[in-house]
């Protein structure tokens, strides 16, 4: 099958977990990954793996716009107001996965086809992406929630500069994304960086405010949703099935990393790159059907 080529933005970890899992894809292939110094980890890494590489960062896709059609940003939120603009300017379709909120909210269970229809994509969090599938499904079915609370917890190890410099972002970003899968208005996002040794896993607790719960509803739909992720974040449980506690509906999930590129403890990190993957390949198979439809 034909590859569409994608371009990644930003040679940290989520860079390099995004190379990774690109170099498993059968439709994907990285021609280009950018950033600003051809001595730091992550560069060295891609041109170990024979990647092409730049430290001229955007810039080397402005010189050479044909070199993808998708491109990850793996930067930080303030780097992308920069980037988005550029990165429309040159038609590409953006997966962004900084708390940037500039583009379309997407979380590919969800919303994934309505956002192959955008040219900018944002991935929100780690922490939305763990949460909102299940957010989502439950307000379906539950009426008159009041309050919905996420608490992230992950390991200290797994948050790097680029996770610290966008913690605000993260809360807000996260909260604002609870509200619009939900169609509730008070919603609230927390993250804790645990320092224990070993590293925990990334633990998401979700809290419903909600009086008389369909429980036996609850449940089956919460599982279901499990399975469905499970698809594309192999890591992914459910350890606390859903109870009713002091007026609240309280789950419970865990995501393990893959173990691409960073180790099993950052499952913050490798929910929202397998996400970002997801979404590409869709938007890939897509565009190869759409050029066989066009050749016939």
């Amino acid at each position: 099958m034909k590859k569409i080529k994608v371009g990644i933005l930003g040679t940290g970890n989520i860079g390099c977990d995004l190379l990774m899992k690109i170099q498993k894809s059968d439709i994907l292939e990285c021609s280009l990954f950018m950033g600003r110094n051809l001595d730091s980890k992550g560069m060295k890494f891609a041109s170990e793996n024979n990647i092409n590489i730049s430290d001229k960062s955007i810039n080397a896709l402005i010189e050479n716009p044909e070199l993808c059609d998708i491109v990850f940003d793996a930067t930080t939120a303030s780097a992308h107001k920069t980037h988005a603009e550029i990165l429309k300017t040159l038609d590409k379709y953006t997966i962004d996965l900084t708390p940037s909120l500039i583009g379309q909210m997407c979380v590919p269970m969800v919303n994934g086809e309505e956002c192959l229809n955008k040219k900018n994509i944002n991935m929100i969090t780690c922490g939305g992406q763990a949460t909102i599938p299940i957010v989502n499904a439950i307000s379906k079915i539950q009426e008159n929630i009041k309050y919905i609370e996420i608490a992230a917890s992950i390991a200290s190890k797994s948050a790097g500069p680029g996770t610290r410099a966008n913690i605000d972002e993260f809360t807000q970003t996260t909260k604002t994304a609870l509200s619009v899968f939900s169609n509730v208005a008070n919603t609230k996002a927390i993250i804790i960086l645990n320092p224990a040794e070993p590293p925990i896993m990334m633990h998401n607790t979700i809290y419903f405010l909600v009086d008389n719960p369909n429980m036996d509803k609850i449940i089956q739909t919460t599982y279901e949703v499990e399975a469905n992720l499970k698809k594309y974040i192999p890591g992914y449980k459910i350890i606390h099935k859903p109870t009713y506690q002091n007026g609240y509906v309280v789950v419970m999930v865990q995501v393990e990393g893959s173990g691409d590129y960073l180790p099993k403890y950052s499952g913050n990190l490798d929910i929202i790159t397998c996400a970002s993957v997801k979404m590409a390949e869709m938007y890939a198979l897509k565009r190869i059907n759409n050029e066989r439809c066009i050749n016939i």
